[in-house]
């Protein structure tokens, strides 16, 4: 059998013309919030003058209350007509722009049906000819409008959120390649120094491997996900300091501490774990007699704080253009904007990285609309 080809035309279009695409509202939240064009309101009145002056010209010889019944009649169908513009760049869907149509056909025919109950006596309507003329081509002219309009405005909002999902797939690939860039070189060194310690039979070896299992258990579904929570994060940090600390022997020392209100914080994957790996790679290993690791997570006066601090080496010149370093702050910046901030500070001995979030950062999205 072969598949039923699509209509070519929608004939439904003949009796309920306009753009069948509907938005849900967070689409129009997403994609809907341009404002509207100020050039349109300049453009509509000086239309609706150019209507309107040559009518009073050609009612001269009538009556002032009459050329005045005109000019107020053609002002309201203006203003109304821009005013219901207005709507439908806030609505645009076909049923409103039919809807509105109607009710505006009927709005301005009905008076013309009524037209012994208000025009002035021995005026008849070959002396409104030019006037209902105009005044039908304002009508048409506004209808027409609306339907442009609408058709321009579903385009502009779905364009619009094309761009935002592209934006969003290439943030995504971000993140990833950021999260995939963490920290290679543990996992090689830790791979090798397993097998050295099989080949040698070094009792070490087990220890080891059951720990850096541990480890990737708990790190590998994270460069799948945009955040993980506080005490997700802490866990796979201290999976990677056990590791560490099968590899260094006594030579590492560690502790965490962590208020638990922070537990259910959102933050960007491997974001501690980058700093543990720096403060051991460039602080305790460099350090002939090592050092200790301290992470902690407490909540400030007007910040989130979390601190990874060592008493190794020191803080070296180039630390800040580190990869790592710089990967973490890229993803600061995307999750929490420009009131995050990551910093080195020297110690004595040792290094202090700080973590500085805003408190918002505690708010869960819907909590945030909300404000």
């Amino acid at each position: 059998m072969q598949d039923k080809q699509a209509p070519r035309f929608d004939w439904t279009l003949l009796l309920c013309p306009g753009p069948k695409r509907r938005f849900t509202p967070e689409e129009m939240r997403r994609g809907g919030n341009q404002p509207w064009p100020k050039a349109i309101d300049g453009y509509a009145l000086l239309n609706l003058a150019l209507f309107l002056i040559p009518c009073m010209i050609d009612l001269r010889g009538q009556s002032v209350s009459l050329r005045l019944m005109v000019l107020v009649f053609g002002g309201i169908l203006g203003c109304l007509g821009l005013a219901i513009a207005r709507d439908l760049w806030r609505k645009p869907t076909r049923r409103r722009l039919n809807t509105v149509s109607m009710v505006f056909a009927f709005g301005v025919t009905l008076p013309l049906g009524l037209d012994k109950y208000w025009l002035p006596a021995g005026v008849t309507h070959k002396d409104l000819a030019f006037p209902l003329v105009s005044l039908l081509t304002l009508f048409i002219l506004t209808v027409s409008s609306w339907w442009f309009l609408v058709i321009y405005r579903v385009h502009q909002i779905e364009a619009r959120l094309r761009e935002l999902d592209e934006q969003e797939r290439n943030l995504k690939l971000a993140r990833r390649l950021a999260t995939a860039q963490i920290q290679p070189h543990f996992l090689f060194n830790t791979l090798a120094s397993v097998q050295h310690w099989v080949d040698t039979q070094d009792a070490r070896a087990g220890s080891t491997l059951r720990s850096f299992t541990a480890y990737l258990r708990a790190t590998l579904p994270m460069f799948e996900r945009e955040s993980l929570t506080l005490s997700e994060e802490l866990q796979i940090v201290r999976s990677y300091l056990e590791v560490m600390k099968a590899r260094l022997g006594e030579r590492l020392q560690w502790s965490i501490e962590a208020d638990p209100a922070l537990d259910a914080l959102q933050l960007p994957p491997g974001l501690l774990l980058t700093l543990a790996e720096n403060a051991i790679a460039h602080g305790i290993e460099p350090s002939l007699g090592g050092g200790r690791v301290q992470l902690r997570a407490c909540l400030g006066a007007e910040s989130i704080l979390l601190e990874v601090e060592d008493d190794g080496a020191g803080l070296c010149p180039e630390a800040e253009e580190r990869v790592g370093l710089s990967n973490s702050r890229e993803r600061l910046l995307q999750r929490f904007g420009a009131q995050a901030r990551l910093s080195l500070l020297a110690r004595a001995p040792g290094t202090l990285a700080q973590i500085a979030l805003p408190l918002a950062a505690l708010q869960t999205p819907t909590q945030q609309e909300e404000q």
